[in-house]
């Protein structure tokens, strides 16, 4: 029962302390928040740039993978990714690959037209830099892509080659005046004409490329219009659950080396790459800043600690007759022992707490540079805390002790 009121009144000594001292113990508990914001607030700008990576491949078309020719060719610092090259994938493979693919996935076949496109529309043209793709029917939901208004390329036109387009949300405004509906009119794309059957959403910007300035066409009508020597396809394949992505993705590749005609001790001479590949890799780099950033929170926190413990030194020096005074009315080595570490622990709490506040505010504010969601990192505000409580105890137990072990008698004729 004498527990309780002992604790809570070394509380309110510590407060009293802290009061009397109040610049330095502010100081401390500024060294020790801006060790913690620097940890939150850098973890949670990392966190934010995670998201906002997910969020950007998400959009290329999440939980897919693709059967292409050539591979993804990425450098980050000094390390190169960079898959083979292989040959091309005829248009008669990539469809035998769609006709023979029994599982239960969207599969979609497309080609690259160009990407130096000139669009014209009535006495409108654009510039030549849209990328016109040829596409089939299922094209649009293997890669993330979204109907704002009209309709898709349905699987008639598709293989037929009917001149009919989809245009990107980007392409609306610059070719059309405002108040003009797209749908039913006609572009002028090299020397084809096609009719606007449908626009698609904004799928925004990443990594430098964008996914609105775009015009999609019946891939058969591209093998005419846009035809060249050992034109390449790409082959996309969306399974209906994403627990089947690895199953999916080992009996593509069986499908496609039969239809290679490769022998069982042959390699695969062609890449099968899956959507968050890249974000992978991206995610693996990261955690080298995550590093750096724990680093220089723990060396900031390092200083905190040494700053706090040097504070309570000197208050044990300065409160040597108060403490003498405590322990001649009855007050044992524990309690004053307990009256320190309870200071200590308060300061370092204190420090955290606005630590975490203004790390979480400084980690969100890059999140809304990027345009990525705000986050409340529970688990580094959880080990904030507990961060927070380990130094505060370890600074705390050299003058706690020293505190404890003074002798009454020479504690009372100090000064």
């Amino acid at each position: 029962m004498l527990l309780k009121p002992l604790v809570v009144e070394n509380i309110h000594i510590a407060f009293q302390s802290i009061r009397s001292n109040l610049l330095r113990s502010v100081l401390t508990i500024l060294i020790i928040a801006v060790g913690i914001s620097a940890l939150v607030g850098i973890l949670t700008a990392i966190d934010s740039i995670k998201n906002a990576i997910t969020a950007d491949f998400t959009r290329l078309g999440a939980n897919t993978f693709s059967i292409q020719s050539r591979g993804m060719r990425i450098q980050i610092g000094n390390q190169r990714y960079r898959s083979k090259n292989y040959s091309y994938i005829s248009y008669f493979q990539a469809k035998d690959f769609r006709d023979q693919f029994h599982f239960p996935a969207l599969v979609s076949i497309s080609t690259m037209a160009t990407n130096t496109a000139t669009v014209k529309y009535e006495s409108k043209k654009s510039n030549p830099n849209v990328i016109v793709r040829g596409v089939d029917e299922n094209y649009l939901s293997t890669d993330g892509y979204d109907i704002e208004s009209g309709r898709n390329i349905s699987m008639q036109e598709a293989f037929d080659g009917t001149n009919v387009a989809l245009i990107g949300a980007e392409m609306v405004p610059k070719m059309f005046p405002k108040g003009v509906d797209p749908i039913g009119k006609l572009l002028t794309i090299g020397s084809g004409k096609y009719v606007v059957v449908g626009t698609l959403k904004s799928k925004g910007s990443g990594f430098g490329e964008t996914g609105d300035r775009l015009v999609f066409l019946p891939f058969a009508n591209v093998r005419q219009y846009f035809a060249r020597p050992k034109m390449n396809f790409r082959i996309s394949v969306h399974p209906n659950s994403a627990q089947l992505m690895d199953a999916a993705t080992g009996e593509a590749e069986g499908v496609f080396r039969n239809i290679r005609k490769l022998n069982i001790l042959d390699d695969s001479d062609f890449i099968v790459e899956k959507s968050d590949n890249i974000v992978n890799i991206l995610l693996e780099n990261i955690k080298y800043v995550t590093m750096a950033a724990t680093i220089i929170g723990v060396i900031t926190l390092l200083g905190a600690a040494i700053g706090l413990m040097n504070i309570l030194l000197v208050t044990v020096a300065e409160r040597t007759r108060e403490i003498g005074i405590r322990k001649a009315i009855g007050a044992n080595s524990g309690t004053i022992r307990q009256q320190f570490l309870i200071e200590s622990i308060i300061i370092g709490q204190m420090g955290g707490a606005l630590g975490i506040v203004l790390g979480i505010l400084a980690g969100n504010g890059i999140s809304l540079f990027i345009g990525s969601a705000f986050i409340i990192p529970w688990n580094w505000i959880i080990g904030g805390v507990t961060v927070c409580l380990l130094v505060s105890f370890a600074s705390g137990v050299i003058p706690a002790v020293k505190a404890a072990k003074l002798d009454p008698i020479e504690a009372l004729r100090y000064e």
